[in-house]
């Protein structure tokens, strides 16, 4: 029988992951279109002041699933490389380790930081909720870990990434998007990093040598000499479902005031799933397009800075915690791919979490560069000299918030999506999910082993879809 014809809206990781495991096992034709001039959504990467530089912070897990990894590892050859974490987050006017490191909190932390972990440690089971109280993110972690770690790195930081009280956050935001969630958990990462204790990959990253989105390129260039079609920068813009059970969809998409339409047997979607109801040509029901209202994300600046100097420090990330800082975290490329090019100068990217109704989402580079240099000041990392070029990018859909209740109206989204015929939502935007990279291929992978002949097997995926909410973000 001929091969089935799958349309993949959007190429990031679970995109593109998807097109060549669809096409190397031979089971469909593949169209892929992504709005954008480069693969990998914000997993991607892009060239500023000499260099390529990530969009954030992002490194490649060695929690990927080995055979996963061996896929990456023969699609970028020598280029993947294993690298040591060497991060730092500012704490009380101190700098820790990142990873946590033993000898390192013995000799750094703040003493009355140390003394009141400890204490919150020994109260813990003081500490236990009222039964049958709701849960939310302050109470989950102010029962595991205590007022202290909480009142001083998560709940500020978590104000600062989602823009919300940390009571007004879904108790699954805290177990989904912090690793190290109870005392135990946080004992056993800092227990990692001593020799004979450290497991396999504690303490280290992958990263590719010319930038993190150069796993989505490999997985795209190996798709595309395997015979699919790739086609960037054209926008999809409508969906029409099938008119009978073996009619085909017909996918719209438009350049620059050009349109192509392509039939397809499956559509696979790795746009928020939010997107779906304003692209469907047909009726959509109205507690749809409502449910649609309630699902929110947290935007993001990145705001790179090029110095003229080889290095700015030795480590790859700052992690910034406090209050009175705008940015939460800093990182400088040149240092999680150690290739020392270009020589005598460098680039700085900060992450500054907002809301596009905020008044920094409309401030000009040069202004944003300002706002950088000012937290760095205060942060007690001031850069050497002005920078010489600022360049800043917006993502509009950065962060997941998972608001108390966010649950009803994504249901209702899913369930609605799930209704039309051979249409398949995945991915970390499809599904609203905290994710890393590592865990988006995984569904790409699970997606394609669920294409059976043409026939896609729902109850298969039911399965699949019950293994990724058990997905943590690796920090």
């Amino acid at each position: 029988m001929p091969e089935p014809r799958v349309v993949i809206l959007g190429g990031g990781p679970a995109g593109v992951g998807a097109a060549w495991r669809l096409r190397v096992h031979g089971k469909a034709q593949v169209t892929l279109f992504e709005q954008g001039e480069r693969l990998g959504g914000n997993a991607g990467s892009f060239e500023f002041g000499d260099q390529r530089v990530d969009f954030g912070s992002h490194r490649l897990h060695p929690a990927t699933e080995p055979a996963i990894m061996t896929d990456i590892q023969t699609l970028l050859g020598g280029d993947l490389l294993d690298r040591p974490r060497h991060g730092r987050i500012g704490l009380m006017g101190r700098w820790i380790h990142f990873p946590l490191k033993p000898l390192d909190l013995a000799l750094r932390l703040p003493p009355s930081f140390g003394l009141g972990a400890a204490r919150d440690a020994a109260t813990k089971r003081f500490r236990a909720p009222p039964a049958g109280a709701p849960e939310n993110f302050a109470s989950v972690l102010r029962a595991n870990l205590g007022p202290t770690i909480c009142d001083h790195f998560y709940f500020p930081y978590a104000r600062k990434i989602w823009g919300r009280p940390p009571e007004e956050l879904s108790a699954i935001q805290a177990r989904r998007r912090v690793s190290a969630g109870s005392f135990g958990k946080l004992v056993r990462k800092v227990l990692s990093a001593v020799p004979g204790l450290k497991p396999p990959g504690a303490g280290r990253f992958f990263y590719p040598r010319k930038g993190f989105g150069q796993i989505c390129e490999g997985y795209a260039e190996a798709a595309r000499k395997a015979g699919a079609e790739i086609r960037l920068g054209w926008r999809v813009v409508k969906l029409a479902p099938p008119a009978s059970s073996t009619a085909p969809w017909l996918v719209t998409a438009e350049r620059n005031g050009e349109q192509v339409r392509v039939e397809a047997d499956h559509v696979w979607s790795t746009l928020p799933i939010t997107l779906l109801a304003t692209m469907l040509d047909g009726p959509v029901p109205d507690a749809v397009r409502t449910a649609a209202q309630g699902i929110t994300y947290r935007a993001m600046i990145l705001i790179y800075l090029q110095l003229d100097v080889a290095q700015f420090t030795e480590f790859d990330a700052h992690y910034f915690p406090a209050a009175n800082l705008r940015i939460t975290r800093l990182s400088e490329p040149k240092n999680y791919s150690v290739t020392g090019q270009p020589a005598g100068t460098t680039v700085l990217c900060a992450e500054l979490p907002c809301d596009p109704t905020d008044a920094v989402w409309s401030m000009s580079d040069v202004e944003l560069g300002a706002l950088v240099t000012e937290d760095l000041k205060n942060a007690g990392v001031p850069l050497p000299r002005a920078a010489v070029a600022v360049l800043a990018r917006r993502l509009k859909q950065a962060y997941p918030i998972y608001t108390p209740g966010y649950e009803r109206p994504f249901a209702e989204l899913d369930a609605w999506s799930g209704t039309l015929p051979r249409l398949l939502t995945y991915g970390r935007q499809g599904l609203f999910a905290h994710d890393n990279t590592h865990h988006a291929l995984a569904m790409a992978y699970r997606a394609v082993d669920c294409l059976h002949d043409g026939r896609f097997d729902a109850v298969a995926w039911k399965g699949h879809r019950a293994e990724f909410e058990t997905h943590v973000v690796e920090d």
